[in-house]
């Protein structure tokens, strides 16, 4: 019943963790997570750590100038409530206050004016080179931040379903030279579909055999108790 116990846990992690892929399958620069299980010193196999898929999405056309997309390894650096979160997600707008924001109105950082937020005019149109740069009215008007950390485990962790902030003070973040901007883009989810839908069904159906499992065990200690222990 431990075992059982032990292996129901297991799933009911994997469930939530597929769960939430799958639900943000269709959300843009989201990455999927996936787990490492223990195999060797358990009776069952337990989810040991999760880990995040870095691999890179399709690239969408939305000729959106708005909507930004990177190519190659990297994140967009932005000023968030508690210091620099990185997205991958690309949907970008104007505040009221004329600078680029992301959804969730944190802004991208310049990286010729020190990380402060880039400023445009709404009224004229802009467009954004491969390096970040942006240039509207035949005028620079800033960079894109665009950092790399290295892929080591703990190094960045997930804020939310699309942010990311550096976790390892020992990981330092580097500019992402060799990522590509591309304007009028939208990088999508990682997610295999099908084949969450399958581990899905799979960790679904391993759960309700561990229940019955755990439901046969406790009605063996019920007869053990009502029976084999009863005095002659």
């Amino acid at each position: 019943m431990i075992s059982a116990a032990s292996g129901m846990q297991a799933r009911m992690d994997s469930l939530d963790m597929l769960a939430n892929n799958v639900a943000n399958s269709s959300t843009s620069g989201f990455k999927a997570d996936r787990e490492f299980y223990n195999l060797y010193q358990e009776q069952l196999p337990v989810v040991e750590t999760r880990w995040t898929d870095f691999s890179q999405g399709t690239l969408t056309l939305t000729s959106n100038p708005l909507n930004l997309a990177l190519s190659g390894p990297g994140f967009f650096a932005l000023t968030g409530p508690n210091g620099v979160v990185y997205t991958r997600g690309g949907e970008f707008q104007i505040s009221k206050t004329n600078q680029l924001v992301s959804s969730s109105g944190y802004p991208l950082r310049n990286v010729l004016n020190q990380g402060q937020p880039i400023v445009v005019d709404p009224a004229q149109p802009f467009t954004i080179e491969k390096d970040g740069t942006i240039a509207q009215g035949g005028q620079t008007v800033g960079q894109i931040e665009i950092d790399q950390i290295a892929p080591a485990a703990g190094a960045i962790s997930k804020l939310g379903n699309t942010y990311f902030a550096v976790s390892d003070p020992a990981a330092i973040p580097e500019p992402a030279r060799s990522a590509e901007v591309q304007q009028g883009y939208l990088e999508q989810s990682n997610v295999a579909v099908a084949d969450s839908a399958v581990r899905l069904v799979s960790v679904m159906r391993q759960f309700d055999m561990l229940q019955k499992a755990m439901n046969i065990g406790a009605q063996m200690d019920h007869a053990a108790i009502q029976d084999v222990a009863k005095p002659s």
